[in-house]
Formats: C-alpha cells, structure tokens, sequence
C-alpha cells in the first residue's frame, strides 16, 4: 500500500501546491486520474455494451444447453469470437482503479504521512472543504457526501447500461446492491476518499453521456 500512496500522495501534493485548496486538490487530482485513464474507459464501455447486447442469445444457448455445460461453454465462447467480444474486456479499467482507491485510501487517510510528509505540514493547511470541516475524517451527515456517493455510483450504473439492452440479474442486483454499499461505506471513509468517487462517478456520467450521443444519432441516421 505504502507503495501505492506514496506516487498517488506526491501527485495529490503538487497539486495542492498549484491551488492551495486541499479540496479542490482532491477534485482536480480526480479528473487528471480520470482523463489518463479515458481510453481504458471507453473501452471497458464498449466491451460492456456489446456483452449486454449478445445477452438474449446468450440466455437462448443457457436454455438450450442448461444440461450440458461442456456444450454451453463452448457454445457460449463461439458467440463470443463471432461478436469479437472479450467476456473479460471491461475488467481492466477496473482492476486499474482499484489500486488507485487503495493508494488514495491510505493517502486520504494519513495525509501528513503520504501527501505532506510531516504531520505538523498538514496541520497547518486549512483541511476543510465546503460543509467540512476535515477531509481526512468522515462526512458528518448522512445527507452530504456519503448520499451524493451513493446516488451518483447508481445513476453511473444506469448510465454505463446500453439504450434498449437486456441486463441480466447479477446486473440488475449490482445496479442496486452497490449504491447502497457504497452509501454505507462512506459513513466511516475519510470525507477526501468519498469527494473523489463523487467526483469521479461525474465524470463518468457526463463522459457515458458524450459517449452515446453519438451512437444514438448513428442509429437515428440510419433509420
């Protein structure tokens, strides 16, 4: 973790030095994150919507082959390799902004540590933000971040779904399992940890949101 912090805290800090608000530090350190990482992004997106697009036929060959797994899995890698599609093509993105949450996580949570490199440097920045007071410490209010992580992580879920697309029930489930576990999860997280992944979630609405404009007015067109 030590690791992960230290690059993600350096980072964090040269932007500080720039605005000299830790948090709108915290804010533009999010979307520089968000900006390198938009290739992978468009890409996890694309391999998403294709899997949501294929998933009738895929619940035709699960029903036709539902006693003969052998079948359904060779079956089911045959649509695969037809469509060009990775079943495993929109975990990357994700397994890249898992370690950044890790790395922020400590970051956030030891600041004078990983972003300031002494504890008295931190304490004598001004460290709150809006109705916070600290950012390292959890938003007081269930009604504040921890509500705002949560309703945007949900409207990030509905927007990443393709117009007209079948989801299947684990996805379903996840649409609305995950808000509510992330709403839970930033009761006690440091209030800097919970402002990124409300930033973050943002801008992936608005960038799902440009993403398919586009794709609608080609299929308009092509009506």
């Amino acid at each position: 973790m030590n690791a992960l912090a230290r690059p993600l805290g350096a980072l964090l800090k040269l932007i500080f030095d720039l605005t000299n608000n830790y948090g709108l530090s915290i804010i533009l350190f999010t979307v520089v994150v968000k900006l390198l990482t938009v290739p992978l992004t468009i890409k996890q997106t694309k391999s998403m919507r294709e899997l949501q697009e294929i998933q009738p036929k895929l619940k035709k060959l699960q029903e036709k082959y539902k006693n003969d797994k052998e079948q359904l899995n060779i079956k089911t890698m045959e649509l695969y390799k037809e469509h060009n599609i990775s079943p495993f093509g929109g975990c990357l993105p994700l397994l890249i902004q898992f370690p950044i949450i890790i790395g922020l996580f400590a970051a956030l949570r030891e600041p004078g540590i990983y972003v300031f490199e002494s504890q008295a440097a931190y304490e004598a920045i001004n460290t709150s933000f809006l109705w916070l007071s600290n950012l390292s410490k959890p938003d007081p209010y269930l009604w504040g971040l921890p509500l705002l992580a949560g309703l945007t992580t949900y409207l990030s879920s509905v927007t990443m779904t393709a117009k007209g697309a079948t989801a299947d029930q684990s996805q379903k489930i996840m649409t609305y399992f995950m808000p509510i576990m992330i709403f839970w999860w930033g009761k006690s997280f440091p209030a800097g940890l919970t402002l990124y992944w409300v930033v973050s979630n943002v801008f992936q609405i608005v960038q799902q949101l440009i993403i398919r404009r586009p794709q609608a007015e080609l299929k308009e067109g092509l009506k």
